[in-house]
């Protein structure tokens, strides 16, 4: 009988073990669909925050915690403190680590975003090896891990992004987010290689739009989507083009790649790829003249005049502006069974939920 009690309680312990989650950046706008997703399906979600008793920055999660079958712990973590992730990560079946700067409003890029992606990367995947339960690690890292420029098709002779491809156009100097997550993830790869305890699936999104779970979110997505719709841009937008992906998918994605075991290597997410000033074209779709949109897409010549109001520098400009590029989005769709969210619905309910929120009217 004790012996029966004694494996029951084991196995008891393993399918708590397998079902607790540690999650870094789970309190931001991609990390709040994760959580809420993990929490939905009954996860144990430990949130590394950088302070636990600032409970305005999670509330939301919490709320969302009441309602659902899943548990919250929340753990104090700083991505440059070496260690501080160790004790978390025991007693974890895995790791989901988003957390790592992205903002194009910087005064010191090494300090800002270099820094916490590369160090933070390294600090939290050292915790998984260290422990004796984590087996799998999903990293958040971007397609601007697979290529910098725009240009860089054309110049590698490429008809699409795949993969296979990693960012080598960017620096320090030059879009430095960009060189952030390229190097952060090429670590992990580093790491991920020098072990044979936990396996590392990553994701690569493009530029996430849709709705935010949370009020206090400052990501640029929604900066993005405010300044189209106040009328930043609306005697021209650049000639830019970009991938674009529903937040809610990029969330499913990752417990897709958390969940399935056969799940490997990196995924490109995207829904397609369209220029800023055709993305303006199908919010006008679905609200007319309501908002300030774009009147024109601007001539390069022009960028390079008036490029700086937008932040942009000439070099940018002149390896990105007017240049197509295509991702390969077929990984994602049949290895981890991603489907993808229309844009114009993407673009429709995060402009309603931003006119909820009062970020806009």
């Amino acid at each position: 009988m004790t012996k029966l009690l004694i494996c029951l309680g084991a196995v008891l312990q393993t399918k708590i073990m397998n079902k607790t989650v540690l999650v870094t950046g789970g309190t931001g706008y991609i990390g709040s669909w994760v959580t809420k997703m993990l929490l939905e399906k009954g996860y144990t979600v430990r949130l590394a925050v950088r302070d636990n008793k600032n409970t305005a920055k999670y509330q939301h999660l919490i709320e969302l915690e009441n309602s659902s079958d899943g548990n919250l712990e929340f753990w104090n973590a700083n991505l440059l403190s070496e260690g501080d992730y160790d004790e978390m990560a025991e007693g974890c079946s895995s790791i989901i680590h988003m957390a790592s700067p992205f903002t194009l409003r910087f005064k010191d890029a090494q300090k800002e975003l270099i820094d916490p992606a590369l160090k933070g990367t390294r600090n939290v995947l050292n915790a998984a090896t260290k422990s004796s339960s984590v087996k799998k690690v999903v990293l958040t890292s971007s397609v601007a891990a697979v290529h910098g420029d725009n240009i860089d098709m054309k110049e590698k002779g490429l008809s699409e992004f795949t993969e296979a491809h990693f960012n080598d156009s960017s620096s320090a100097s030059h879009q430095p987010y960009s060189f952030s997550k390229v190097i952060a993830e090429k670590e992990a790869w580093k790491i991920s290689e020098s072990q044979d305890q936990w396996k590392l699936v990553v994701i690569n999104p493009s530029f996430v739009m849709g709705p935010s779970l949370t009020q206090s979110s400052n990501s640029e997505s929604l900066n993005f989507m405010k300044e189209m719709l106040s009328g930043k841009y609306y005697l021209g937008a650049p000639n830019l083009m970009f991938g674009f992906v529903d937040v809610r998918d990029v969330a499913k994605a990752h417990l897709l790649a958390l969940e399935d075991e056969t799940a490997e290597g990196r995924h490109i997410l995207a829904e397609r790829t369209t220029s800023v000033f055709d993305f303006s074209r199908l919010i006008k779709k679905s609200y007319g003249n309501k908002y300030k949109l774009p009147l024109m897409q601007s001539p390069k010549i022009m960028l390079y005049l008036v490029g700086w109001m937008f932040g942009l520098g000439t070099k940018f400009i002149r390896r990105n502006v007017g240049y197509d590029i295509k991702l390969n989005t077929s990984k994602s769709k049949e290895k981890l069974g991603l489907t993808y969210t229309n844009l114009q619905n993407t673009i429709e309910d995060m402009v309603s939920q931003m006119q909820e929120n009062k970020i806009i009217s």
